[in-house]
């Protein structure tokens, strides 16, 4: 596994000890998505995951390159150059600042989460283009006031922003789920969009039962939703082509090759008119 040295050593001694026996979402995502920032109860926690639901080892890449493409097309199509991206998750390959200030160096990104491991690692290991920012938070995401008040110092709410919640209201419950959305969405000026990846409760059975299976194992409870649920979330936006889909198929890259099984994976990227 990575030498955690680097990280270690940037950790403030006002923070928490890491709980190393009890399965974490954002250490047991990055094993999934092929990170190495993560501990054997992560590690057992994930492969049982995989057992239940053989199609998560396909679905957590997916997820990932999802990101990328939503990035992108956020990035360039859109001509988006402030991004807010809740619910970090652990460095990997592929960040959201990598992707955005390749595409246009300016970008200034600000990453939010509460999860202490996520924000040492951030703060250690993620650096932005000269030409851009990336900063962080630490916040809570049932706290959208708090994250507005504070991507302020970064962001400029006058602009469109992107807010990216990539893996990220599928532990929050509905109600605060649908006030987080509505709040972040008042706060960012017409023409920002937001972009979702949620796992979906109506399109693998197996998915549902890993979902009873995580709540099992860890602290964070997990919630899948369907497509009606996922529309409620997009009331008053606009989505962009070619929808509310799979991941897959969220304007897949030329070439890339039709997956021929189902990934319970929808994505969405929606604009605010």
């Amino acid at each position: 596994m990575t030498d955690h040295s680097r990280v270690f050593a940037a950790w403030p001694a006002s923070m928490p000890k890491i709980d190393t026996g009890l399965a974490n979402v954002a250490r047991a995502w990055n094993y999934m998505v092929g990170g190495k920032d993560n501990f054997e109860v992560d590690r057992q926690a994930a492969r049982q995951l995989m057992e239940v639901a053989p199609v998560i080892r396909i679905a957590a890449p997916a997820s990932r390159a999802f990101l990328r493409r939503a990035v992108r097309f956020l990035a360039d199509d859109a001509g988006i150059r402030q991004f807010l991206d809740i619910g970090t998750g652990l460095p990997t390959a592929g960040n959201t600042h990598e992707i955005a200030q390749a595409v246009a160096p300016e970008c200034r990104v600000v990453y939010v989460d509460n999860d202490p491991v996520v924000l040492v690692h951030a703060r250690a290991l993620l650096t932005s283009d000269p030409a851009g920012v990336t900063s962080y938070i630490d916040a809570d995401a049932r706290d959208p006031d708090t994250i507005v008040s504070q991507a302020g110092a970064t962001l400029d709410f006058g602009q469109p922003v992107a807010i990216m919640m990539v893996d990220l209201l599928n532990f929050i419950d509905d109600e605060a789920a649908d006030s987080i959305v509505s709040r972040l969405t008042a706060a960012v000026a017409p023409g920002s969009y937001l972009a979702i990846m949620h796992p979906a409760s109506d399109l693998d059975p197996a998915l549902l039962e890993a979902g009873q299976r995580w709540n099992q194992l860890a602290a964070q409870p997990v919630r899948l939703r369907s497509r009606a649920d996922m529309n409620r979330f997009l009331a008053g936006l606009e989505l962009v082509e070619p929808g509310l889909v799979t991941v897959p198929e969220w304007r897949p890259e030329a070439g890339a090759r039709r997956q021929a099984q189902v990934i319970p994976l929808y994505g969405v990227v929606a604009r605010k008119p």
